[in-house]
């Protein structure tokens, strides 16, 4: 994963840092025209070809922090952007020859092309761009492997086939596609994706006086160690200003009560089903299947119980989720679920409030908890299935109805496929379009792989509450759970 690259993370990280720093200040407005020339003093260029460009590259990074588009005059509602000063353009055709080319006599690559694409150069094969489709025939037919396939970093990854370009090569998203998932943020080996901030907003709330709840995802267990807690969470979100923070594997109970009871009705009337605590799941559904909108279900996400739970108590207040997931950032923006969360932040840009105010992630005990095991691993693929079933047994339904765990937007696409022509032979689906689910997130501090012990050992410290019971002891069984 392009994460790993240290030069384009600390691009990043200072940008958001200093724009932190400023909004802290309140001096943002007047403090943001100077960042490029702080970050890029010159004279040499340290990443691209001049200083001016990576200046300009600077400044549209500084307006996604600030939550605007990078290019002021076309803003659009969508998260994900092209930072269009930072694409190089890719300029590669898709579907080149290589030396492993023999020139054979049986031309099957020439033989396969529909579009007269191919011609027999002096040493190997030669296909002319301006013919070619990049329909793949070529690559198929060559018995050498000849011809290889360069498809741009993040249209390969885009799992919708949103990613488009313009007339000079720079990417475009096409929105109504686009489901929002961020992948294509770190698929981008010049960090020219990104997606807009609610950081400043957060900021700016803290700081007019507001009541600022901070909602943890569960995925937030074992990204930074088997040290820091979510005591450790809420002792320095407190720090930071928030007045409270509230783990979201308590609205994972919440979730998996009322998608059990949805469940066991719908089961009854042989109604198939789709999960809906995944907003990118969501916008798949949305966008590209709308037909099976009556079989997603109509519970709420995680995020948006414990935001309605907040607001029950305290209509005033203002809530932010924090967590490794760029699709909820679209979600908080979905105005047909009312009492979402206000705001979202990904673990980069809350580790750029804290560093500008000082305040840091501590070792301390693990004894809070407000979400029960199951809740904690919602942020697992399969694990809403598993809360779901849990209640199934709590509330003594017999039945187990079979369940098709999508790992990734790929299986995803495919059982949503199945459950349109009828042929799902599963009763429900549970979609996470991140690879291993919310722990898997395009903004997540660690890999699934990386974080499993520290996760393991954290959630395997908790106490073994029912889920029903946990919700009853809170005061969360009482909270509407419809989307609308």
């Amino acid at each position: 994963m392009v994460t790993n690259d240290a030069t384009l993370l600390k691009i990043k990280r200072e940008v958001l840092y200093e724009v932190a720093k400023l909004a802290w200040e309140g001096n943002l407005d007047q403090g943001k025209e100077e960042i490029p020339y702080k970050l890029i003093p010159g004279p040499q260029a340290q990443f691209r070809c001049c200083i001016y460009r990576e200046r300009e590259i600077i400044r549209q990074r500084v307006r996604l922090a600030e939550g605007l588009c990078p290019t002021s005059g076309k803003d659009t509602r969508n998260i994900v952007q092209v930072i269009g000063a930072a694409c190089e353009g890719c300029p590669i055709t898709r579907f080149t020859v290589t030396d492993n080319c023999q020139k054979c006599m049986g031309k099957a690559c020439q033989n396969s092309c529909n579009f007269g694409a191919i011609s027999m150069g002096r040493d190997r094969a030669y296909i002319d761009p301006d013919k070619c489709r990049e329909c793949g025939k070529c690559a198929q037919a060559c018995p050498y492997n000849a011809i290889a396939d360069l498809m741009r970093p993040c249209k390969k990854i885009c799992p919708v086939d949103a990613i488009t370009m313009d007339e000079n090569g720079i990417v475009a998203i096409d929105e109504s596609k686009c489901i929002q998932c961020g992948a294509c943020i770190h698929g981008c080996p010049f960090g020219a994706i990104g997606s807009k901030s609610f950081m400043t907003d957060t900021i700016e709330m803290i700081r007019a006086g507001k009541r600022v709840v901070a909602m943890v995802a569960p995925a937030t267990e074992g990204q930074y160690g088997p040290d820091i807690t979510m005591a450790s969470w809420r002792t320095a979100l407190k720090k930071l200003g928030f007045a409270e923070m509230i783990e979201v594997g308590l609205g994972g109970d919440m979730t998996a009560a009322a998608e059990a009871e949805e469940w066991a009705e719908a089961y009854k009337e042989g109604k198939k089903m789709t999960t809906s605590c995944c907003p990118a799941f969501v916008n798949m559904i949305k966008q590209h299947f709308p037909g099976l909108l009556d079989n997603m279900s109509t519970t709420v996400s995680p995020m948006c119980a414990v935001s309605r739970l907040v607001k029950a108590q305290d209509p005033d207040a203002v809530t932010v989720f924090i967590g490794p997931c760029i699709a909820k950032k679209s979600e908080v923006l979905d105005l047909d679920i009312k009492d979402n969360a206000d705001y979202a932040l990904t673990y980069s840009e809350v580790e750029a409030m804290m560093r500008a105010k000082g305040v840091e992630l501590e070792p301390e005990g693990n004894s809070y908890q407000e979400g029960s095991v199951f809740g904690k691993r919602f942020a697992n693929g399969g694990g809403v299935t598993n809360a779901v079933l849990q209640c199934f047994k709590e509330m003594g339904v017999e039945e187990e109805p079979k369940v098709m765990r999508c790992n990734g937007a790929a299986e995803c696409k495919k059982a949503l496929m199945l459950l349109k022509v009828g042929r799902l032979p599963e009763d429900f689906v549970e979609g996470m379009v991140c690879v291993g689910g919310c722990v898997g997130g395009p903004s997540k501090h660690k890999t699934e792989m990386e974080a499993k012990k520290a996760r393991d050992t954290l959630i395997g410290q908790a106490d073994k509450r029912n889920i029903h019971e946990n919700l009853q002891n809170l005061g969360a069984d009482k909270v509407p759970m419809h989307r609308k």
